[in-house]
């Protein structure tokens, strides 16, 4: 909800966030978010607004996150799945129909899909792929088939488990990058001065300090996978993996002297009900939004690479006013 609020400031009336970008790329709800952004109607032209993606949260999440008895859905994750899914798999299938990946004008693997048509999957299969994290949501088996009706089995889950932060893939490049020929000079250099990136962060609880090691030293398998409601070994991971693109992403930038090029908006002291995945109540999304309203209104940051956190950077101006620029 937070970066759905903040995209709204980049859509105009007459171009999308799709003539802005040559490459968009995201993972878990990010991804979903992606495709409504990329995906073509009828006239070739995306199938929502940025404006349009706030709303549509606040209407399906509660259905694809239907909050019951606590006790009952900590039942379901020890058992399986927290949630069904059926919800959000048809819906998916409903939006996006028959469209597959080449239609995308500018998803980052589109390029892909030219020279492996086994990749070419539906939309609808790689939305559902990318989303399906692990506990909360059942894993996803797809297959695609080539002009010569080869088929290939896929069997995937949420994408947030290789790349929670794929700002580091958004910026691979496309094409023939390394020639067959070691003589041949690449098509492409790795020139990241030509790069201008925005990453938009989901938030997390950082600051918050959720875990120490008084506290692990207590657990077990159980208590690794299970804690307070929430699940110390998959933050873990997922936070590490973040976390290590965002240093590199930094270091990259600041060590060709173009930290300008590279604008990071998070909010890393999420608390309570906003710091957690799936609680869909009206209230919890209406925060969420309003912490992305004033997310805009902070000035712009970057990653201290030493601590990890979050530091304002002195006469850059606020994150809205970045985004203009």
């Amino acid at each position: 909800m937070l970066d759905c609020y903040i995209l709204r400031q980049l859509d105009g009336k007459n171009a999308r966030l799709a003539d802005y970008f040559d490459v968009i790329t995201g993972a878990s709800t990010g991804g979903l978010i992606e495709a409504m952004l990329t995906a073509p109607d009828k006239q070739r032209r995306p199938l929502y607004m940025a404006k349009d993606i706030v709303p549509f949260y606040l209407k399906h999440c509660p259905k694809i996150f239907p909050q019951s008895c606590e006790m009952i859905l900590k039942m379901n994750a020890l058992m399986g799945p927290k949630y069904d899914g059926k919800d959000l798999r048809k819906l998916l299938r409903k939006i996006l129909g028959s469209r597959t990946l080449h239609e995308t004008p500018i998803i980052f693997s589109t390029f892909e899909t030219k020279t492996n048509a086994f990749k070419d999957a539906l939309l609808s299969d790689i939305c559902i792929s990318t989303s399906t994290a692990p506990t909360y949501l059942s894993g996803h088996n797809c297959k695609t088939k080539d002009s010569e009706r080869n088929y290939t089995e896929f069997n995937l889950v949420d994408g947030g488990v290789a790349a929670n932060n794929p700002a580091l893939l958004a910026m691979k490049p496309t094409g023939t990058v390394f020639p067959g020929d070691p003589d041949e000079s690449p098509t492409q250099a790795l020139k990241y001065d030509m790069h201008l990136v925005i990453s938009l962060g989901t938030g997390t609880s950082k600051m918050e300090k959720k875990y120490n090691a008084e506290m692990a030293e207590k657990w077990g398998i159980l208590g690794w996978i299970h804690s307070e409601g929430n699940s110390p070994l998959i933050n873990a991971f997922i936070s590490a993996s973040a976390d290590m693109v965002d240093h590199y992403m930094s270091l990259i930038f600041k060590s060709i002297r173009c930290e300008h090029n590279y604008l990071l908006i998070e909010d890393d002291a999420l608390t309570g009900d906003t710091s957690t995945n799936d609680k869909a109540t009206e209230k919890n999304m209406g925060e969420l939004v309003n912490i992305g309203e004033r997310l805009l209104k902070r000035p712009v940051s970057s990653v201290n690479l030493d601590s990890g956190i979050m530091e304002p950077v002195d006469n850059k101006g606020t994150n809205e006013e970045a985004l203009v620029r």
